[in-house]
């Protein structure tokens, strides 16, 4: 199960990783936001320890959405020793997240 982040646990989480994380900003209403779960948990379980997974609900955690200025879900940031460094908007299938992260957080 991929973790659900809080504002309180974000910095820890994500910021201060040694490695990459992928930052799921979805809503429970959202469609596409459901299928790209299915997407993010294979992710997960194979590559275990190359990265983490991670999960927020912009209508729990509003002030990290604004925070990263997110205005439409689903979006995935890939963070990389605590920067941005891939936005992908919309959903988004296996091979194009996993080519992201290769070409962004070279794991």
């Amino acid at each position: 199960m991929i973790q659900e982040l809080t504002v309180e646990l974000f910095d820890a989480e994500v910021l201060q990783s040694e490695i990459p994380v992928v930052v799921d900003f979805w809503t429970p209403g959202c469609g596409p936001c459901r299928l790209q779960d299915s997407v993010l948990d294979e992710l997960a379980v194979e590559n275990s320890g190359q990265f983490h997974v991670k999960k927020i609900n912009v209508w729990d955690e509003p002030d990290l959405a604004t925070r990263f200025n997110i205005s439409a879900v689903p979006t995935v940031l890939i963070f990389d020793r605590g920067d941005v460094v891939r936005s992908l908007v919309g959903y988004q299938d296996k091979h194009r997240l996993l080519r992201a992260l290769e070409l962004t957080a070279k794991i």
